[in-house]
């Protein structure tokens, strides 16, 4: 015996519909974010492959400009993006050391503005690849409970039929089976948005170390053409 789901909308009360079409709402939006992030991931993962492998024979020629070239025509990447920062800084930086000189810049410390350009990006980058995922883990939480005011409702609704009398199975069915509904969406939303939020932080705390090693990387590359 299946379930005629568009007998259980016709039985539900008002305040029912709303909660399901609110539930439905949220898991649309939260399926368009999964769809969104997992792209956004796979692109990044892509470039920053790519980029990473280039970037240490780039270093290791002292090809700083055509470091900072491949970083800006990776668009997608979260660590081209935090190097093309640091590249940008380590250029200001010894143009403005080699122009003015020592005496002029005062106590300018190329590797400190490098380092401090890369924590800014670092910063800006993982607050963007976290896009998204504060409705997940909102959805995740609170669903459950919309999912269990829509059953209350309907409990409260088959109470009020037995206060009238004598009711058969098939008046309280519906109600009862709109209370169920609303529960089993509220749930199965839930953990959903719980599952996807889990994946993707997993992710950007992958991406973060990555953006670490390859910034620490590029600071003892930069304190070794220092002291070269």
């Amino acid at each position: 015996m299946g379930i005629d789901l568009v007998e259980i909308w016709d039985h539900m009360s008002i305040i029912v519909k709303v909660i399901t079409v609110g539930l439905l709402l949220m898991s649309v939006f939260m399926f368009y974010i999964i769809a969104e992030r997992l792209l956004t991931f796979r692109a990044a993962s892509d470039e920053s492959i790519r980029y990473v492998q280039g970037l240490g024979e780039y270093l290791r020629q002292h090809k700083v400009n055509e470091a900072l070239n491949s970083a800006r025509s990776m668009k997608k990447s979260p660590v081209a993006k935090v190097m093309e920062a640091g590249l940008v800084a380590l250029i200001a930086g010894r143009e403005a050391l080699k122009t003015h000189g020592p005496d002029d810049v005062g106590n300018f410390d190329l590797v400190d503005s490098v380092n401090r350009a890369l924590e800014r990006v670092k910063e800006r980058e993982t607050s963007n690849l976290r896009t998204g995922m504060a409705f997940l883990g909102t959805t995740a939480t609170t669903t459950p409970f919309i999912g269990l005011l829509g059953t209350v409702i309907g409990i409260l609704g088959t109470f009020q039929l037995l206060r009238g009398g004598t009711v058969t199975i098939n008046e309280i069915g519906p109600k009862i089976s709109e209370a169920l509904v609303a529960t089993a969406l509220g749930l199965g939303v839930a953990i959903i948005a719980a599952m996807a939020f889990n994946f993707f932080t997993a992710r950007v705390e992958q991406y973060v170390i990555d953006m670490n090693d390859v910034s620490s990387e590029f600071i003892d590359y930069v304190l070794k053409e220092g002291r070269a």
